[in-house]
């Protein structure tokens, strides 16, 4: 006679529930292809504005659904490492330190620069003065006094401006006289446009791109020419100053997919560094990383066209 092991009832629907989960979860990835499912992707904040832009454009071409999560660049960095997310978008690509977390994960990061943006300073319209140097800035952010600065505004202590602007002056963290930091960029543009003498640190795609809720409040800065240290010329972070490389603080932004897979991260990427994606940008003010083509129709018998 053979014996049977009578297994108690609830551990026999936990297996069930566990198989259950897991096929689920299988068929889950299975449904997502590079053109069709849903995933969440973390992005820089001050990167935000084109980023939605791409993001509601390739929805409307694909079955796809992105659930975007606007975070500091710390935070959108720590979300690849704790799983939070397998795509973010940033201002820098990853140092060889991250690469190597991943590398223990036997994952191999994808990485695609898609365009150049740009850190604009900003200061209020009543200011007459619409020129500063990258050299007085730094100086200020390392305690020296500078005349015509009274305070820096940054969006926020852990944001990618910051990281940025502390490399330049040689520092690890924000100063704590005379630089100030708030939540988003948008908060940065209220501020500047409402206090005289503050210089705003923010990312060029929030102004070139404003909310509706917003554009009095950018109507009411003025985006400073920058001189760099390689000219006493000053420039603006135009399209056209950026591309010529004139421009001193531009950077170029990255899509960083460590799914490990093909799915909509290897979609999405594809679809902002092809043709499509690559106008978005052109429009938005910054500056793609491959300028898409122009067909143009030469007519030569014009006039017997409007006969």
């Amino acid at each position: 006679m053979k014996n049977y092991i009578k297994l108690p009832y609830f551990i026999f629907f936990a297996v069930i529930f566990l198989l259950f989960a897991c096929n689920q979860a299988n068929s889950s990835k299975e449904k997502e292809t590079i053109i069709k499912g849903t995933t969440t992707i973390y992005v820089d904040e001050t990167l935000t504005p084109i980023v939605e832009d791409q993001v509601a454009v390739f929805e409307s071409n694909y079955e796809a659904k992105i659930k975007l999560i606007s975070k500091s660049e710390s935070e959108t960095v720590n979300s690849l490492f704790n799983k939070k997310a397998a795509i973010a978008i940033l201002s820098r690509n990853l140092t060889n330190k991250e690469l190597s977390i991943f590398d223990q994960r036997k994952i191999i990061p994808k990485v695609t620069v898609f365009a150049t943006d740009a850190i604009a300073f900003i200061s209020n319209k009543n200011n007459k003065d619409t020129i500063v140097a990258l050299k007085d800035v730094i100086k200020f952010m390392q305690g020296k006094q500078v005349a015509s600065i009274k305070g820096l505004v940054f969006d926020n202590p852990n944001s990618s401006t910051v990281r940025y602007m502390n490399s330049l002056a040689g520092l690890n963290a924000i100063p704590e006289k005379g630089v100030f930091s708030f939540k988003t960029n948008d908060d940065v543009i209220k501020y500047v446009s409402e206090n005289d003498g503050m210089i705003g640190v923010v990312g060029v795609n929030w102004l070139s791109q404003p909310m509706p809720a917003m554009q009095k409040f950018v109507d009411n800065v003025n985006t400073l020419g920058v001189i760099g240290d390689k000219s006493d010329k000053s420039y603006t972070p135009s399209q056209n100053n950026i591309a010529e490389g004139k421009y001193t603080l531009a950077r170029d932004l990255y899509i960083i997919n460590c799914q490990g897979y093909s799915g909509l991260g290897m979609g999405f990427a594809s679809f902002v560094a092809g043709d499509i994606g690559q106008r978005i940008i052109l429009k938005s003010g910054l500056l793609p990383v491959r300028i898409p083509s122009r067909n143009i129709k030469i007519r030569k018998q014009i006039e017997n066209d409007k006969k």
